[in-house]
């Protein structure tokens, strides 16, 4: 007896701990129902596409009078073509303005975004400096006599953005980001869930105010002057997102989330650098049309951000928002999905 309890003592493998048996489900992002999700079945794709970028600043102060001041450039388009690889697209894109007005091109800064959707994670990575193209085009609390249709080049507004934006898809097994954004899975039946994040946010904006027309400077409120402005904003964000699969092949999702922010501010002031914990919010909006067979698809999508900067009596508020048209294709059979013969 003593003998075959030490054989069987010896021959035992060990199990593995709590601990790594979550963190190997975790990692394992392919681990979804193929009831509601179909796999890609190629290696390769190649992709045709089209964005058109939108971006405004508004500028507010309350006291002694209501008053906004609105920025916004004219719509930037460009075009470009992408090779991608399992859920990897690289590529390069030209303006069109770039095509069609050459000569005529001021500096409109730049843009970088970078967005990976797994089943389980996604990573949006960004940057963007605004240029010299901006026009006043919203005027409130001002002189009555300036028409609703008012507009004029302003050259005066500088902005540097740059952040990190990650987030958890809790319903991963049955609900697809990777079907409506990346076009690297076919989402099947309808499916919901819940998605949580977190974002840290740099920014830092120019303001030259004496660039403006003589009859706003002089109109303007002092807090309202304020030349320039540093923060970082941290949130965690709470959000929905829904596929709703409306026909054969044919994909609809909406993802709305908010988030809890707190600000920590250095302005040009003498206070010192305080995170600001009031209940701000900032939002983000997900959204995309996909008609996918698995190996051809065309679709658009929408991704839109909002940041805010409120302080005692001035506040900057900031959004911008991508729309994208593509159309392309998949090849190169995966091996495991081809015919034997």
């Amino acid at each position: 007896l003593g003998n075959d309890s030490t054989e069987v003592d010896s021959t035992t493998t060990a199990k593995p701990s709590a601990f790594k048996r979550a963190i190997k489900k975790f990692m394992n992002f392919s681990d979804f129902d193929t009831l509601y999700i179909s796999p890609n079945r190629y290696n390769y794709a190649l992709m045709v596409t089209h964005f058109s970028n939108f971006e405004y600043y508004s500028i507010t102060s309350e006291l002694p009078q209501p008053q906004k001041l609105s920025f916004s450039p004219n719509p930037h388009n460009k075009i470009g073509l992408y090779f991608g690889w399992r859920w990897i697209f690289l590529g390069w894109s030209v303006d069109v303005n770039d095509i069609f007005k050459k000569g005529t091109r001021k500096n409109r800064g730049t843009e970088f975004d970078l967005s990976l959707y797994s089943s389980k994670l996604g990573v949006d990575i960004f940057y963007r400096r605004t240029g010299n193209d901006y026009k006043i085009h919203k005027i409130r609390g001002f002189s009555d006599d300036i028409p609703s249709n008012y507009s004029e080049d302003f050259s005066g507004i500088k902005v540097d953005i740059k952040g990190l934006n990650l987030y958890y898809i809790f319903n991963n097994r049955k609900f697809s980001y990777p079907a409506a954004f990346s076009q690297s899975t076919n989402q099947r039946r309808n499916a919901g869930t819940f998605i949580a994040g977190f974002s840290i946010s740099k920014h830092h904006l120019d303001f030259d105010y004496t660039a403006l027309p003589g009859f706003i400077q002089e109109a303007m409120n002092p807090a309202m002057k304020v030349k320039n402005i540093k923060y970082t904003n941290a949130n965690i964000s709470f959000g929905y997102a829904y596929n709703w699969v409306f026909a054969r092949n044919c994909l609809a999702c909406l993802t709305p989330a908010i988030a809890y922010k707190a600000s920590d501010v250095d302005a040009e002031t003498n206070e010192a650098k305080a995170w600001y914990g009031k209940f701000n919010l900032d939002f983000l909006v997900r959204a995309g049309i996909v008609y996918n067979t698995g190996k051809y698809y065309v679709g658009t999508s929408f991704v839109g951000k909002n940041y805010n900067y409120h302080r005692n009596n001035f506040s900057v508020d900031n959004g911008f928002g991508t729309l994208q048209i593509y159309a392309g294709f998949n090849f190169n059979t995966r091996k495991e999905y081809r015919k034997k013969k």
